[in-house]
């Protein structure tokens, strides 16, 4: 009995043992930049390999370089007041119907409706309609350079849509095909599509584009995704279900009727892309060093585009419930 008592005792000791917080080592760091040769200096050459010395030895050691992207100030950045821009390419083919392409912006659509029937997600089609019904859409066509026919895409140009610019509110950019009875009905292709973010510093955020929602993309290395799109008819004005084909990452194709005896009646149908918020930008990232089980007294870092730059060093300690970190900049300059 008195030898069970023991085991006991020794596995509750053992338990607290376990569960006792470790305590953090502060952080003992900081860095200097050099030149090749080994001679201190803040001011580079686009040729230079700028030479990051260290001292002491923290567990972890982030790295922003202050280029686009990488900026410390910006890591937990998410938004920013900047020029929305549009921009996409079309192809026009089959039948001379005018007026068939149209480009619509609103900011009170109220979205794709989706119902859940025995656990599955599916769309709500009709609801979906009525909502691209009741919503406000603004068209902008005119400010956009259309292809008028032929194999070769036309570029839209720039289209600025700062007027829809309202901080917190999204917007859902729509393409809407029409097409009458009668005659051939028209073919289009829309390729090349982009919204950015372009921000007074020079740098551009892609926020959308053709991409699916699960499909990503970068800003300047950095992972994002878009909103997607929903492509939608009703088919009371649209009896012979001529639809938007989307393919991910590459287009949005509506062919309508091929021939005048196929055009039997009218069409109408829609590709939106949303909810977009116009101020989106991608959070800076920097890049980890430097691991626990690693020891670094040096890093090498080549830039490539002449400029004033930041460098920052985030180090840290850690230990299963604190952290201790410091914050190290350089600043530098670097020449062409």
């Amino acid at each position: 009995m008195r030898t069970r008592y023991l085991v006991i005792a020794a596995l509750l000791l053992a338990c607290v043992a376990c569960n006792k917080d470790i305590a953090v080592k502060p952080v003992t760091f900081d860095v200097t930049s050099a030149k090749n040769n080994g001679t201190a200096s803040t001011t580079f050459s686009t040729k230079d390999t700028v030479q990051f010395n260290f001292t002491g030895n923290p567990d972890m050691i982030t790295f922003f370089s202050g280029e686009p992207g990488k900026n410390y100030d910006y890591r937990n950045r998410v938004s920013a007041t900047g020029t929305p821009q549009l921009q996409f390419s079309t192809i026009l083919a089959n039948g001379t119907q005018s007026g068939s392409l149209s480009l619509l912006v609103s900011s009170d659509f109220k979205g794709v409706a989706t119902n859940t029937i025995y656990g599955v997600l599916t769309r709500d089609t009709a609801t979906t309609n009525a909502n691209i019904a009741a919503a406000t859409w603004s068209d902008i066509t005119s400010r956009a350079t259309l292809s008028t026919g032929g194999t070769t895409a036309v570029a839209s140009g720039i289209i600025d849509l700062s007027d829809f610019l309202k901080q917190g509110k999204p917007v859902y950019i729509a393409f809407k095909y029409t097409a009458t009875a009668g005659t051939i009905q028209n073919k289009w292709t829309i390729s090349a599509l982009s919204v950015n973010n372009v921000l007074a510093d020079g740098t551009s955020y892609t926020i959308a584009n053709l991409n699916a929602p699960t499909t990503s993309f970068t800003n300047y290395g950095n992972i994002t995704y878009g909103p997607g799109w929903a492509v939608s008819y009703d088919p009371a004005k649209n009896a012979n279900k001529y639809a938007w084909v989307y393919t991910d990452k590459t287009s949005l194709v509506i062919t309508g009727a091929t021939t005048a005896a196929l055009a039997t009646g009218p069409a109408e149908a829609w590709a939106i892309m949303g909810p977009i918020d116009l101020t989106k930008v991608t959070p800076d990232m920097g890049v980890a060093i430097k691991a626990i089980s690693a020891t670094l007294s040096s890093y090498p870092y080549n830039y490539t585009t002449a400029g004033t730059y930041n460098a920052v060093f985030s180090a840290s300690n850690n230990t299963n419930s604190a952290t201790s970190s410091v914050v190290k900049k350089v600043t530098l300059t670097i020449n062409p």
